[in-house]
């Protein structure tokens, strides 16, 4: 929310098209098309809209009581259902020229055209109306050109000092950009972090990728963002945990984690080569292992899901479970030839961080490496909210 002094001035800026003003709440179907067109902003300032309760048509507040239940209905108009997609808006209590004033502050959706009961309402200048198809088409394809991946979205409530920039420095930069290049560049942390997808320069705030890779803390914005590993003396969920773990922190954090974790669950048993050579076999690869772990942390769904990447690791068999089904082009015929990226973002991060060797050859390798230690193949289950992925000990 902007500061006061400049709240003042957009109500009385009686020419902006960017603000409403409302003398109460008496007809909130106007507020709500007012929410929606902001959110369409078919002028494309890429700047909220206001709507303040509370001042008349000359930008003069007129002494509404603000009260929590007035503040609570217009923040209720965001997820009612009424308005679709949801709308990104703030609403505050905030003083003008000394009387009480409610503010709505509605942002420019990433995914217009937001319609209000199925329409499509639009503000340009003084006039407030359902978009015509024509003007309903250039918000379409606003979108089609402004889509983005999840990870590539900006975390609007995520700030700058929210990041470990420190870390991008001096872990990932010089693994990206050569050196001669870094050190003749003048660009700001914000650019540098924007060219590689980490941060909206136009939102003025970092991605959800720049949260998940070099975030201080990403569960604050995302829950989900963490693997829980559980390892069962037995082969039900029913048996006594031998060791549990949860691997948080951000993904640079937790692929060492990772890293340090799966050596230690490995196996090896001692078995005669014949005469008197004897050898070691592990119970499973851990190239295998890895490689499935890595997948489900590249193609895991972020959005809308607090269920953390599962590892249930049973006396028979390891379980590693994603949230979120098949994605784009990859279907449970297909998923072996196929490679689609729910967050290219991120599986960019790992094939910069050596991680990934090539993109879609994981499950290829995991299988090729079961089955040199004669293993089964990994079996999928895909389901719409989750895939199942299981990895069983030798016959």
């Amino acid at each position: 929310m902007p500061e006061v002094h400049e709240l003042e001035r957009l109500i009385s800026d009686l020419e902006s098209d960017r603000v409403e003003r409302k003398q109460s709440l008496s007809d909130p179907g106007r507020i709500r098309q007012a929410i929606c067109a902001y959110a369409n902003d078919l002028p494309d300032h890429r700047a909220p809209g206001y709507i303040f309760i509370g001042v008349n048509d000359a930008g003069i507040p007129v002494d509404l009581p603000i009260t929590d239940q007035l503040l609570l209905t217009l923040s209720d108009m965001r997820s009612d259902g009424n308005i679709l997609p949801l709308p990104y808006m703030n609403v505050e209590k905030v003083t003008l020229k000394g009387v009480p004033v409610a503010v709505v502050e509605v942002h420019p959706s990433d995914m217009p055209p937001v319609r209000l009961r199925g329409q499509v309402w639009i503000r340009v200048g003084p006039r407030r109306a359902i978009a015509t198809r024509q003007e309903e088409r250039v918000l379409t394809e606003r979108q089609i050109a402004g889509s983005r991946t999840f990870d590539h979205r900006p975390c609007l409530d995520a700030t700058l000092d929210d990041l470990l920039v420190e870390s991008f420095r001096a872990e990932y930069l010089p693994r990206v950009v050569e050196a001669d290049v870094i050190a003749q560049n003048n660009r700001s942390v914000e650019e540098q972090l924007a060219s590689l997808r980490f941060f909206d320069l136009r939102k003025h705030t970092p991605t959800y990728a720049g949260v998940l890779v070099f975030g201080k803390d990403p569960l604050n914005f995302m829950p989900g963002a963490f693997i829980q590993f559980v390892r069962f003396d037995g082969m039900t969920l029913a048996d006594s945990v031998q060791d549990e773990k949860s691997i948080s922190g951000n993904l640079l954090t937790q692929l060492l984690q990772i890293d340090n974790l799966l050596p230690l669950q490995i196996r090896a048993a001692r078995v005669s080569a014949g005469g008197l050579r004897h050898g070691e076999v592990s119970d499973y690869p851990l190239v295998a292992v890895r490689e499935l772990t890595l997948n489900a942390v590249m193609h895991r769904a972020y959005e809308a899901t607090n269920a953390p990447v599962r590892i249930s690791w049973f006396e028979d068999r390891i379980e590693i479970q994603n949230p979120g089904g098949l994605y784009g082009q990859v279907t449970p015929e297909n998923y072996e030839r196929v490679s689609d990226y729910r967050n290219p973002v991120i599986a960019e991060v790992l094939k910069a961080l050596g991680y990934v060797e090539r993109f879609g050859t994981g499950i290829t390798r995991a299988n090729s490496a079961l089955k040199a230690n004669n293993n089964p193949p990994a079996e999928f289950t895909f389901e719409a909210t989750h895939v199942l992925v299981t990895i069983r000990r030798p016959a």
